[in-house]
């Protein structure tokens, strides 16, 4: 039964991406899905795979190792979405299509470093701590562009765009200025044209404001609730 509400809340979704995107003037596919499956049993991943999840986001390495290994006969991408440590950077670049949460140079560095020893270009994106928020990761606004313009200049690394992590509201209209910051400030970079860095992407929406974002212009969204159930 597991796998047929899987699949169930899966279609309910995106015909949500698909309304939402259609309303707002964007082609459905400028907003791609990238399914939450941190704590998620491997079985369960592999039931949505099935069932249609193109992108796995993982928030521990420990944890993605293993689900990637075991799954790893299907044609999926998996980005990492998680806090970072430079330590850690080595597992990552091996193991996943794109991370999500670059925000120090530290961590660009590091990254550069372990993607040049396996002769990879690394996709990433720049987390924006936009609400500024002291329990949140990310570099403050006014300063992502000194940072993506450091990072630019890394051989084996490809900045592909921004992500952030909004307050939590109970209404998704009230997050709609950070997800309208971020978009500004993606454009901003844009327009700056620095080379090695592409600003196509914007990871921001999660189960309960992802219409909002894609309203703002995400072309990522991460959801994992309305797809796997709350988490136990």
């Amino acid at each position: 039964m597991e796998s047929e509400a899987i699949k169930k809340r899966l279609t309910d979704i995106k015909e949500r991406i698909k309304k939402t995107a259609i309303d707002c003037g964007r082609p459905p596919d400028t907003v791609r899905l990238v399914a939450v499956s941190k704590t998620i049993p491997e079985d369960t991943v592999r039931e949505a795979i099935k069932a249609g999840v193109d992108i796995l986001g993982e928030n521990y390495i420990q944890e993605a190792r293993d689900k990637i290994n075991t799954l790893s006969a299907y044609p999926v991408l998996w980005h990492f979405i998680g806090h970072l440590q430079s330590n850690k950077a080595k597992y990552a670049v091996k193991l996943f299509d794109m991370i999500h949460t670059v925000d120090s140079l530290k961590l660009a560095k590091e990254l550069n470093k372990q993607a040049k020893k396996i002769n990879k270009i690394q996709k990433i994106l720049i987390q924006v701590n936009i609400s500024m928020e002291s329990t949140k990761s990310g570099i403050h606004e006014e300063d992502a562009q000194k940072l993506i313009k450091e990072i630019s200049l890394f051989g084996n690394l490809s900045i592909k765009g921004l992500m952030t992590m909004p307050p939590f509201f109970n209404n998704p209209e009230k997050v709609r200025p950070h997800f309208s910051a971020l978009r500004n400030l993606r454009d901003k970079i844009r327009n700056e044209a620095i080379k090695n860095v592409s600003m196509q992407e914007l990871s921001m929406g999660m189960t309960g404001d992802f219409e909002v974002a894609i309203k703002e212009r995400a072309t990522l969204v991460r959801i994992g609730t309305a797809i796997f159930g709350e988490r136990s």
